[in-house]
This record gives C-alpha cells, structure tokens and sequence, in this order.
C-alpha cells in the first residue's frame, strides 16, 4: 500500500537540511531502485523553485510499504529526523487515482 509522509520543517532548517540531505536523498534513491518510490520532494517557504535562503517548510514522501508500522519506522530513521530538520512528521495511508 502507498504511505504519505509529511515532514513539517522546524524554523531556519535550511543548515539543518543541507547537512543531512546526501544520506536522506541516498535513502529516497534506494526506494526508487526498489520501485516503491511514486513522488518525493520538499515544500519552498516562498514561490520559487529554488528559494534559495528563505529555505524549505517540509517535505512530502509518498511510497509503497507493507503496513503503517513499516512506513512509520522508514520515517523514524529518516536523516532529517535525527538531524533536527522536521518538527512533526506524519504517516498516513494513501490511495492513489489520478493520474491512471
């Protein structure tokens, strides 16, 4: 089943992300060599594609995991959890219907 995973950045990430963003782009890479990743990337804290220093406000992970439980620890051991990036981190189940 597909999981989304929301991380809410904690204020003035940016130095945060930029540290932990090789091992936790690594992690995202293994799930796209498995085919289980269907889309990740982070929310700019302004309208830009590169917000340069305004930075990020989180990010958004969807992929396909066996239960809630496992998708839950894959987002635990997330680098940018451990890093101090995300304040919250949420894990919910998520049905995919457009595009077909």
């Amino acid at each position: 089943m597909l999981y989304a995973i929301t991380g809410t950045d904690i204020a003035d990430s940016l130095p945060h992300r930029m540290a932990a963003r090789p091992a936790h782009l690594a992690r995202l890479q293994a799930l796209q060599n498995e085919g289980r990743l269907l889309l990740a990337g982070p929310f700019p804290a302004v309208d830009a594609v590169d917000p340069g220093a305004a930075g990020y406000t989180g990010s958004l992970i969807v992929a396909e995991f066996t239960s809630l439980e496992a998708a839950q620890a894959w987002a635990e051991a997330d680098p940018y959890v451990s890093a101090g990036v995300y304040a919250s981190v949420s894990v919910r189940p998520f049905r995919k219907v457009f595009p077909a």
